[in-house]
Formats: C-alpha cells, structure tokens, sequence
C-alpha cells in the first residue's frame, strides 16, 4: 500500500488549487477537524473562519463549512481579513478553533488551510499529525441531519480588532510625530484594513496594491526587495518617513527607510527586539524579575545578540517556523518573538503572528526614536552567506545524520552547538554556521555570518566541502 501524502508543511496546509488543494480535500479537512475537536470537548463546537482574497477562497469556504456543519460544529464566518484577525477572534469569541484560508506569501495559484487554537496560536505539529491521520482513516463524526452546526457572521470582530491594535501603540507619539507612511499589502488581506489602522494611528499614508485582488496584479506578494521596487521608489520621491509591506495574508510586515532601502531582515528584528524590551521595562517600571528574553530562530543573525545585550536582554532560538517561536515564548515566558521574514509574534497582544500590528509598532519605534535609516546603520554589519547545495532526499537524510560530528571535527574554535533544527555551530569570535535540511526541497541550507568577509568565505567553504564529500 503506497504511503499517505503528508498534508501540513512548516505552515499548515498549501499548494496549487485543483491540483493539490482541492475542495474534496478541504471537505475532509473540515470533517477531520471538527472529529478532532469532537475528541477534545463537549457540546457544540464553534470554529472561525477568515480567507485572504484569492479567487479561489470562496469556493474553499464553503467546502471546509460543509465538511464542519456535517460534522456538528457552528461555523463562524469573518469573511476576507488578514491572518492575525483569525487568531484574535478565535481568543476574543471564545471558539474551539479557526481556520485560515490562505497561501500566504505564495502566487495567485496557490491557496491552502491553516488552524488556529482556542489562544491564537497556530496548531502544533503534533496537533496537525492528529488532523491528518483522521483525515486518512476517513472515520469522521457524523452529526446527523438533527444535529448539524450553524453558521453566524461576525463582522463586528474587524472593529474590535482595529480598536485593540490601535490601544496597543502609543497613539499621541505617533500623531506628534506627523509621520508620512506608503504602504503596500500586495493587494492582499491586509488591503482593507492596515490603511484604515494606520490613518487612525494618526499618519498621513499613500498606499498602493491596496485594492483587494486575488490576482495580485501589482506585484507577487512575497514582501522581499525584487517585489518591493515601487513601494522603495515611490517611499524616497514622496520624503515619506517610512515604508510598510504586507505578505498575501498579512501575517508578515517588511519596512522601507525614509531613503527608499529596504531593510535588512536580521538588523529590523534586531531594532524591534530591542525596542520591546524597552517597552516592557518602561511598562513595569524597571521590575527586576521581568522577563527580558526575546524568542528567535535558528537562522536570525548575530545582531539580535548584540542589540539585546546592551538592555539585559536575551535571545533564545528555536526551530524555523511561526507555531516552534510561539510554543517557546510560551515555554520560556517570552515577551516577544519573530523569524527574520518578518513574522513576529507579540504575546501582549496575542499568539498569531501580526503583520499590521507590526507595521504600527515599527511607525511608533521611529515616531519616538527617529529615523528608520540611523537604528538600521547603528547595528553593526556583517557578512552573511546563504547557499543551497542540491541533493536527493535519501543522500540530504544521510548527510544530516552525521552532520554535527563532521562540523565539530573540522572546526576548532567552537564556543556553543545547536541541533535543535539542523545544526548551528557558534564560534569564539562571534560568527556562526547553520546546515539545516530544506522541509520541502532536495537541497541542504547553509546560513552563516561571519565577522569579516574573510572569515565567511572560510566557514562557509569548509561546511560546503563537508556536504559534498558526504553526498556520496
């Protein structure tokens, strides 16, 4: 019998509709969770339900609707809104779940499901292993015609939610500062809603790709510097302060400087990090038991150690991916925590990472701090590598098994040794390596930074001729 195709990747369920994601997939998903849910409470089950604006998202809505109500769970419907607005409707309604539809940063092609807890935060891998093996056995709850769920529209929740972002930032700063901001949501989920946040926060904003299109005809909603050449342009023409990028579904957020550059992924985590540890101190009037760690990945650079070393703060990495930032700022009572993409969670708000909320916290930052292009350029630089060595999966499953034996033994210099999510070696003058194995691809990662070009250059050729020599 051949083997189940596994549903969840690192971040819910996606691929190319008709092809891979198909309504009688999302059917099932739908049965599978409310059968899931079914084991875990009592009573009727409410679950919300949000989508992005791909063409496609209708059509998966009233497949995951059917597939819930057949199985006895009240649907909640929030209609098209940004990711985060699912995670904290979900908290504030009270409900069991809540179902994302969405491909995230992906093109117009795609589309996929992501869940949500009762808290916000993004279903668990073991929690979606659970998911996917009812959903193969195919050994649904069956409510019965008597006892089939009901749906309710709760549009008031987009209100409640603009009004909580807008409480969580200091608003008077924001409108001193006379700020004037560009944004860019890719036509996405964040269309209708970020504007509205930030004209409200007191800015005066220029927006563009904010009409709402499933086909993303201004640019590929990936938020990285080859899709973001106008927002740069248009950002240093107007003499804006800043500019604020969303992914398709709004969970993400990239900043441009007042000078029209993007920003370094690894330096603006740095500066956010930094600044709410910062905020926490000023909130809990220096309170020496406050926690000050900030979660991070694996792959986050250098700079989130230094920044947060001169306020007592301190980083602590975890795997790649929003739900592994999420479990552990949880575990380690965190008061912030972000992947460099530009996916950041604020647990004073919620569990599901914000991309709208971030674009307002990054707007007071520079509203109380000032220009966005001198915190960058305060942060010191360093020359980081990123390459793919292409391999078979059985050769990329070899290689990593012996991978932290064969970097341990070429190096000498070695202070700390991280396998948590591939293997990140940190050396005694601050730089640092990681192979990690891609999840969905036939190649291995290699992520470094080194303190001069030199000594990247180093690194990385000796990790690179570690691999190929061991791919055979």
């Amino acid at each position: 019998m051949p083997e189940n195709k596994k549903l969840f990747g690192t971040s819910g369920i996606r691929g190319k509709v008709e092809d891979e994601v198909t309504t009688n997939l999302t059917l099932n998903v739908g049965k599978a969770l409310a059968t899931y849910l079914d084991k875990k409470e009592e009573g009727k089950k409410d679950v919300v339900i949000g989508y992005d604006t791909r063409t496609t998202n209708e059509m998966l809505e009233n497949a995951i609707t059917a597939g819930l109500l057949e199985s006895g769970c009240n649907v909640l419907k929030i209609g098209m809104v940004p990711t985060p607005l699912v995670g904290y409707a979900v908290d504030k309604l009270k409900a069991s779940a809540g179902v994302m539809l969405t491909a995230s940063h992906n093109p117009s092609e795609y589309n996929g499901i992501k869940i949500w807890n009762k808290n916000g935060m993004a279903y668990t891998p073991s929690q979606e292993e659970e998911i996917e093996k009812i959903y193969y056995s195919e050994e649904f709850t069956e409510a019965g015609w008597e006892n089939i769920g009901e749906i309710y529209h709760i549009e008031e929740i987009k209100q409640t939610y603009m009004d909580d972002l807008l409480n969580a930032v200091d608003i008077d700063a924001i409108k001193n500062a006379k700020l004037k901001v560009v944004l860019d949501p890719a036509s996405g989920a964040g269309s209708e809603i970020s504007p509205l946040v930030i004209r409200m926060a007191g800015c005066e904003i220029i927006t563009l790709n904010s009409q709402s299109d499933g086909f993303f005809p201004g640019r590929n909603p990936e938020p990285n510097e080859a899709n973001l050449q106008d927002l740069m342009e248009i950002v240093a023409k107007s003499n804006a302060d800043i500019g604020i990028a969303h992914d398709g579904d709004a969970d993400r957020m990239m900043a441009i400087d007042e000078n029209g550059r993007i920003s370094d992924f690894d330096k603006l985590l740095a500066i956010m990090s930094k600044y709410m540890v910062e905020k926490s101190e000023d909130k809990n009037e220096g309170n020496d038991s406050l926690s000050k760690k900030v979660i991070t990945t694996v792959d986050a650079g250098l700079c989130m150690d230094e920044s947060l070393k001169e306020v007592g703060g301190k980083v602590i990495r975890t795997k790649v991916g929003d739900v592994n930032v999420a479990e552990s700022i949880i575990e380690e009572d965190a008061i912030f925590g972000g992947e460099p993409s530009g996916t950041w969670i604020y647990p004073d708000f919620g569990m599901c990472p914000d991309g709208i909320l971030s674009g307002i916290r990054i707007i007071e930052l520079v509203a109380k701090k000032g220009k966005l292009s001198k915190l960058l350029d305060d942060i010191p630089n360093y020359t980081s590598i990123r390459e793919k060595i292409i391999c078979s999966k059985e050769a990329k499953i070899k290689v990593m098994g012996n991978m932290e034996k064969l970097l341990t033994d070429a190096f000498d210099d070695i202070v700390n040794v991280n396998s948590i999510d591939g293997v990140r070696i940190a050396f005694e003058d601050g730089s640092w390596v990681l192979v990690r194995p891609s999840g969905t691809e036939d190649y291995v990662r290699i992520t470094l930074e080194g303190k001069t070009p030199e000594r990247a250059e180093f690194i990385k050729d000796i990790s690179a001729k570690i691999i190929n020599e061991n791919l055979d």
